[in-house]
């Protein structure tokens, strides 16, 4: 059977069954004894990956003809394991390459990469030792999750140099503007003055990555501009990530800190994240539908359907998830309004001023409230500059604690005055679930929340408990 049927066959099973994010393998090797290194696999042609190829093959049986005749028993070993680092190593640098010629826009050239690397690691002996064959097993599911986001893509045309966002009003777009000019009227009016605080920022960030400028607007559907907005799904801050996603681009999360509650590194977050759905799919109505329910779903709507759905969003739209599928024209009904207010019935007032700060580091705990209190600022104000403080107090590590702009130098005189400040210890009792009890039943019996309860039993949303499960349950802090 061709390499490319059996790869197609195996990366349309694993994406029936993975999850929605590409797994990124690395390796901390790097080519020896003056073999091609992946910079010639990249600028190499068609033609001439296989003699690459078979150049590193070759590598084990070079060495071992080197060798005297009375050093060759003695060096099989040695030279076996050389000939199965080689493959890993081959396998490795065509993968990579794959990924510069994908990027390249050469996806002919990403595929039969894939398909050599994958003939590659076939050839790894079946008694090669544990580490190998796991290296080997995870080269496999990378090759099957690029080659899925390649397929993704086989029909994609990508116009222009991806900075606009084409503003398109449709009878999908019509209806969302209805709800905002209706019953959604104070919450968009309420987001749009709270945007002052953070778009301008935000829009700066955005165009200096490269990315729409309208993007920055985005945050009005996922959070209406509320830092520490909490969705249903446990989803939190004003862009909106869940803890895995937030962990995956570079948000802490601490007994001290969240950090997709900072306005700053979660943009950052926001557009690492955006970027990289952009290189799957191409186009940016495809990338917001997968911002908000991730890539695997949008890639298994796209797998079901044999249309160039890229030349028309709306056909892969009827097909996604409600909530989903509302989303890219709910965002375009902003961008509609925002633009053009007063076509849509919109007076928009003035926004909230952006929030100006200094920086001032704090080497040990201290409670923001106190240090309000000693230094005579408004504790609101230093609450909202660092919402990412889950104490609102900062850590035992140096911390850069955001101050109201003129504040410094008093802050810094308050701290040492101050005396460290210890969290409050967080008792448990331990609970066994008993017939007809929920989650919302044992909350309010114990008066705590559902939220507090699934954090420290680390629930998932929709997780049913069962007769005789033992739960942990937060009791409530004392200070």
């Amino acid at each position: 059977m061709h390499i490319k049927l059996f790869l197609s066959i195996i990366f349309l099973l694993l994406l029936s069954l993975s999850g929605t994010s590409c797994t990124t393998f690395s390796a901390g090797k790097t080519p020896e004894n003056g073999l091609a290194d992946t910079a010639a696999y990249t600028s190499a042609g068609s033609d001439e990956i296989p003699a690459l190829v078979s150049q590193r093959q070759n590598e084990a049986a070079l060495l071992a003809g080197d060798a005297a005749p009375g050093e060759q028993q003695a060096n099989e070993d040695t030279d076996a394991d050389q000939a199965d680092e080689s493959i890993l190593d081959t396998a490795l640098e065509l993968i990579d390459s794959s990924h510069e010629f994908w990027t390249a826009g050469d996806r002919d050239r990403a595929i039969e990469a894939l398909d050599q690397a994958y003939a590659i690691i076939l050839k790894l002996p079946a008694d090669a030792d544990a580490k190998e064959v796991q290296q080997k097993e995870d080269l496999r599911y990378v090759i099957s999750k690029r080659l899925t986001e390649i397929y993704a893509t086989r029909f994609t045309s990508v116009n222009g140099n991806g900075k606009e966002i084409p503003l398109t009003v449709n009878d999908h777009v019509e209806r969302e503007i209805k709800l905002f000019q209706t019953v959604e009227r104070d919450y968009f009016l309420e987001s749009y003055r709270r945007s002052g605080r953070y778009r301008e920022q935000f829009a700066k960030t955005i165009r200096d990555a490269g990315m729409p400028e309208d993007l920055a607007w985005l945050p009005l559907i996922e959070s209406g501009f509320k830092a520490k907005a909490l969705s249903r799904a446990r989803a939190l801050g004003l862009w909106q990530f869940i803890p895995s996603t937030g962990y995956k681009f570079g948000l802490k999360r601490n007994d001290w800190v969240d950090e997709r509650l900072d306005p700053e590194k979660a943009t950052m977050a926001a557009i690492a994240y955006m970027k990289e759905l952009h290189q799957i799919f191409g186009d940016w109505a495809t990338v917001l539908a997968a911002y908000n329910c991730g890539e695997g779903n949008v890639l298994r709507v796209i797998r079901q359907q044999k249309i160039n759905y890229l030349d028309n969003f709306w056909d892969l739209y009827e097909r996604l998830p409600r909530e989903t599928a509302r989303y890219y024209p709910r965002f375009l009904a902003v961008l509609a309004i925002v633009k053009d207010p007063v076509k849509y019935g919109f007076t928009l007032g003035e926004t909230d001023k952006p929030l100006s700060y200094e920086i001032v580091t704090i080497e040990r705990p201290v409670h923001l409230q106190k240090l309000a209190e000693k230094s005579g600022c408004d504790f609101e104000d230093l609450a909202a500059l660092n919402p990412e403080l889950r104490h609102t107090a900062t850590p035992g590590t140096p911390y850069n604690l955001k101050v109201p702009a003129g504040m410094r130098n008093t802050i810094l005189a308050s701290v040492d005055a101050l005396p460290k400040w210890s969290p409050p210890k967080q008792s448990f009792v331990v609970h066994r679930v008993r017939r007809g009890e929920t989650l919302s039943t044992i909350a309010v019996r114990y008066r705590t929340s559902i939220g507090r309860i699934m954090d420290a039993n680390n629930l998932r949303r929709g997780r049913i408990i069962r007769v005789g499960q033992k739960l942990k349950i937060p009791l409530r802090e004392s200070t």
